[in-house]
């Protein structure tokens, strides 16, 4: 028998242990209750994330979005979600510094005529092109002072095309910055400034006696967003080489989207459009834009002397050239050198259909047996006049062609492995060449000269098989030998001569002339530089 303490103490036990477990089981069913409310969550974390991140941040500018739709380009904001606030704002910056409606004219219009059959090409006719062995000495002459007298009244400009980096070279740094190993250790910016500072005083001279006022020859300079800064603080310290600032003036070639083979914009990362430089011939957009055809008017210039930075022999302004240009009387020239044989990879200049535009056809366009033709008059090859980007421009026939190009808006597509958020994408960069002006021209003339006095290309690193910084420096040092023993001089050498001479600096003589004083009689010890 129990006490009824005892009944009513397992009571009380047994109750409590029933409100235990009964805690417990609830317990356990809100434990399970709220992993079960949890494991979709775990399961689809990712997505959730980005629910998250997409309703934290803006979607892209509906306006901006737009636009893209119109021209087909709306995967540039394909990763618009995963950018952080700083890289959404640089991706619709970009798009916004786009010109959309230019560049898509450019993309249809690149693309509706890659591939087209080209007209049939005919050689340059004879008449178009003086021969240095046809040029008679009194024209030398005549065409030399006609061009100092241009000069000398403000009428020249020089255009250099400088956008391009020295890769090749193995150098980071603008090519005119690049010093060929010539006794002096000077760049191809200061070789180039010196022969301006040398034809401005011959200029002067020519005049009278010397005694007249220096006229300053204008240097426009297009550098690329790559090389601009550098090549500024290059002249500034080196103090524009001895010409004066203001008649030096720095401006940006464009650059162009990189596209797809279906025309879409390659992105190189999620916020950034992949874009490449729009080629030598983008001078002249650049000029038309940054209103510099509208400078040149207002400092009276009439002709434009262009080349590229790359030729250490350049005769930068050449008065001879620039009195043959006016005395034919044409819009545009350009000078050549003789093809050194059917294979060399050169462009030629040639006609364009039957009595059709003189232009410039690149080696690979140019069918071998056709670069193989034998003219039976001449004895020369029928397609042999190279083009080694030395050109000579009327001010009206630029303006003419910088609205020509914008018009008809054909860009060279250049296959490409451009880099992008996929890796290397094959596609195309849009480029125009320095020669589409000719077709414009209502009329070309060709001037030949030596390629051993005026066409020492600095394109490949030493070592290469051609056209490097030790070949240049060798055909500079050949020629200005040539012109001391011509000017009477005599050299000793302590190397075989045909791998040294003597480096005649710009300030002292332009292209050989006045160098009897200096040489005659005495004797110099190659290599070295000749100065004042």
């Amino acid at each position: 028998r129990h006490c009824p303490h005892t009944i009513l103490l397992r009571y009380l036990s047994l109750s409590l242990s029933l409100s235990l477990d009964l805690h417990t089981d609830r317990s356990r069913e809100r434990k399970l209750t709220v992993a079960a409310m949890r494991e979709p969550a775990t399961e689809n974390n990712h997505n959730n994330n980005n629910n998250n991140n997409a309703s934290s941040s803006p979607p892209p500018p509906q306006a901006l979005l737009e636009r893209l739709k119109d021209y087909g380009q709306e995967d540039a904001f394909a990763f618009w979600d995963q950018l952080s606030p700083d890289q959404q704002h640089f991706l619709v910056q970009e798009i916004e510094n786009l010109d959309l409606p230019r560049i898509d004219r450019m993309i249809r219009c690149s693309f509706q005529s890659h591939g087209l059959p080209a007209a049939a090409i005919e050689p340059v006719p004879e008449s178009f092109v003086s021969t240095v062995e046809d040029r008679k000495l009194e024209d030398r002459e005549r065409w030399w002072k006609m061009g100092l007298k241009a000069i000398s009244d403000g009428k020249l400009a020089v255009l250099l095309l400088s956008g391009g980096q020295g890769t090749r070279l193995g150098s980071s740094d603008p090519k005119g910055c690049f010093n060929i190993g010539l006794p002096s250790g000077k760049s191809l910016f200061q070789l180039q400034a010196e022969r301006i500072l040398c034809l401005q005083r011959l200029a002067a001279q020519s005049i009278n006696e010397g005694s007249a006022s220096i006229i300053p020859i204008h240097w426009y300079i297009m550098t690329s967003p790559f090389t601009d800064e550098t090549t500024r603080k290059f002249f500034e310290y080196h103090k524009y080489f001895g010409l004066e600032a203001d008649q030096v003036t720095f401006f940006s070639q464009g650059t162009i989207p990189c596209v797809s083979k279906d025309g879409r914009f390659v992105m190189e990362t999620p916020y950034r459009v992949a874009k490449a430089p729009d080629g030598n011939g983008g001078v002249y957009s650049a000029l038309k834009y940054s209103r510099l055809l509208e400078d040149m008017s207002m400092r009276g210039v009439k002709y434009l002397d262009c080349y590229g930075v790359d030729n250490a022999l350049v005769r930068v302004g050449d008065p001879t050239f620039l009195g043959y240009f006016i005395d034919k009387g044409v819009a545009s020239a350009a000078k050549v050198v003789r093809k050194a044989y059917p294979q060399e990879k050169v462009g030629v200049f040639v006609r364009r259909g039957k009595g059709g535009p003189v232009t410039v056809v690149e080696y690979s366009e140019l069918d071998q047996s056709l670069a193989s033709e034998i003219n039976q008059g001449t004895g020369r090859l029928r397609y042999c006049w190279s083009n080694v980007c030395l050109h000579m421009f009327t001010l009206e026939f630029l303006n003419q062609v910088a609205n020509g190009l914008e018009k008809d808006s054909i860009y060279h597509l250049a296959e490409k492995k451009i880099p992008s958020i996929h890796g290397q994408t094959v596609g195309y960069k849009l480029e125009q060449f320095i020669f589409d002006a000719f077709p414009y021209a209502p009329s070309t003339a060709l001037f030949e000269v030596l390629r051993e006095e005026e066409f020492a290309p600095v394109k490949n690193a030493n070592g290469s098989n051609f056209d490097t910084p030790d070949s240049a420096r060798l055909l500079v040092l050949r020629l200005h030998t040539r012109w001391v023993v011509a000017a009477g001089g005599f050299l000793t050498h302590s190397v075989p001569l045909y791998s040294t001479g003597v480096e005649v600096s710009p300030l002292v003589s332009y292209a050989g002339e006045n160098l009897e004083a200096i040489c005659r009689g005495r004797t110099f010890h190659a290599p070295c530089e000749i100065t004042f």
